[in-house]
């Protein structure tokens, strides 16, 4: 509990001791947008990496070599932790916003530092929204800002399973005409999930799978995007599962 305790003391202290600046990135951001994109970036980086250190997690980062640098691309991963996102965020490249639940929207002070980082919100119960949201990622990924989503939807809670990939999430990809960037994440929850509330220490491992580029797929793949990526990410996911948690 008392590494709960200290990762969630800094996450409000964070939160409270950022208001000015958040009242600064204001300022530059009707200026200079893109330098407050910058700006942004580096605020969360610093602090996801203090939350990191804090809960005590190591990382090993495979095919980050993968990540293309000169565009912006849609990220997808599996999700078994809230830890997915910090644990990502600290190794984008670039701008990047991901795909949360509306419901983010009720923390004040999280909520203008997600927006700060082009996140969006959607609402899973409202399909004339949710099109909205998809759009409006669309449009961001062709002004250059990554994306990332987990279309399982929400976070699975059974043990190296996969809920079925929305096939909608994909369009921001297809529309915005980028690359998706397969991340496979091992080992998420046992950093806080898998033993609520203790925060303990843990080794996790992401890969970043080779790009897809839609328009290189036949059109049956192209179909069955959803099934085509998860099982990507899911023959990754258990052949890194084998090479580094099964022999423990």
């Amino acid at each position: 509990m008392i590494r709960f305790i200290i990762v969630a003391a800094f996450v409000v202290l964070f939160l409270i001791l950022s208001i000015p600046l958040l009242i600064a990135e204001w300022i530059i951001g009707k200026f200079n947008p893109t330098a407050k994109d910058k700006s942004s970036l580096a605020i969360v980086n610093w602090a996801f990496r203090w939350v990191l250190r804090l809960a005590g997690t190591k990382i090993i980062v495979l095919g980050e070599e993968n990540v293309p640098k000169d565009t912006a691309v849609l990220y997808v991963g599996n999700h078994r932790s809230y830890f997915d996102i910090v644990m990502t965020y600290v190794r984008v490249p670039r701008p990047t916003g991901y795909i949360a639940k509306k419901e983010m929207l009720r923390w004040p002070l999280l909520r203008n530092w997600m927006k700060n980082l082009h996140c969006l919100f959607l609402d899973r119960d409202n399909i004339k929204e949710g099109l909205k949201t998809i759009l409006t990622g669309v449009e961001k990924v062709r002004n250059g800002i990554s994306i990332c989503i987990f279309p399982e939807g929400t976070r699975n809670k059974i043990p190296d399973t996969f809920l079925p990939f929305h096939e909608g999430s994909f369009k921001i990809a297809e529309k915005g005409n980028v690359p998706i960037v397969p991340m496979s994440i091992v080992n998420s929850a046992a950093i806080f999930e898998d033993h609520l509330p203790k925060v303990r220490k843990a080794t996790v491992v992401i890969e970043y799978c080779k790009p897809i580029h839609i328009k290189e797929l036949d059109k049956e793949t192209r179909k069955r995007l959803g099934t085509y990526v998860s099982g990507i990410i899911s023959d990754r996911y258990f052949a890194n599962k084998e090479a580094f948690f099964n022999q423990l």
